[in-house]
């Protein structure tokens, strides 16, 4: 891969939260920014912006063949490709086996698997051209630890993990490297919404460090991923969770 032209990061699920962390950190270390979501991004912009970046923002359902082939055809337009693929987009609404519907299992797994899927997809030949390429998947601790309430979004973690492992052995030989960050719950605007103070407060007690992890504790697994220093590092999933789960 050539070194004199800036490395372009996309990002899905960049309006807030995790991902709108993750694109801030991408930026200072020196990518470009492509900001997916379904809704706008407009804060996520400014913050690039502000580290000296650009970002194109894009509105896209990843759930939506179509739009995602749009999508990707505006980067190419815009970007020449992505050399950066970070997959965060992801929905996590309650519900226990007993009361889940099918259709509101299939949803999450729409957006977290089938998502993650036909992005990495579509903007696989430029990174496969360039023979260069980083792409990073948002799983979850609560994959490896379990977590009460959440069955269909356990569910999802473990499969983009499966996912990862597949194109790691798959892509090796193009030198795209695939690997995965493992939170435990990150305390965010959408996360406080859909939990109660109560998992916050249990997971605290749970971890080593007993505070709850914010998006800056993450961040920094991410940026090691996607550099030059990681190159030899593929098919795997770095778990930061304050030490809830002691492997």
């Amino acid at each position: 891969m050539t070194t004199n032209r800036r490395r372009v990061a996309l990002v899905t699920g960049a309006a807030a939260g995790l991902g709108q962390a993750f694109a801030q950190r991408l930026a200072v270390d020196g990518h470009d920014i492509v900001a997916v979501d379904l809704r706008g991004s407009s804060e996520t912009v400014a913050q690039v912006e502000a580290a000296g970046r650009r970002c194109l923002a894009i509105e896209c359902d990843i759930t939506d063949e179509d739009a995602v082939t749009r999508m990707n055809e505006t980067v190419l337009s815009e970007f020449d490709g992505v050399d950066v693929l970070v997959n965060n987009a992801g929905i996590y609404p309650k519900g226990d086996l007993a009361t889940l519907e099918l259709a509101d299992w299939r949803k999450v797994f729409a957006v977290n698997v089938e998502g993650a899927f036909l992005v990495t997809r579509a903007i696989l030949p430029t990174m496969t051209d360039r023979r260069w390429g980083r792409i990073v998947f948002t799983s979850s601790v609560s994959f490896q630890a379990g977590s009460p309430g959440f069955p269909h979004y356990v569910s999802t973690k473990g499969a983009l993990i499966g996912l990862m492992h597949a194109l790691a052995t798959e892509l090796a030989e193009s030198g795209i490297t695939v690997n995965a960050v493992a939170p435990s719950i990150v305390e965010t605007e959408s996360t406080r919404r859909i939990s109660a103070e109560d998992d916050f407060t249990i997971t605290k007690s749970l971890q080593a460090i007993h505070r709850t992890q914010q998006p800056s504790d993450v961040v920094g697994a991410l940026s090691f991923l996607v550099s030059d220093d990681a190159a030899f590092m593929t098919g795997q999933t770095l778990v930061i969770d304050g030490g809830l789960v002691r492997t």
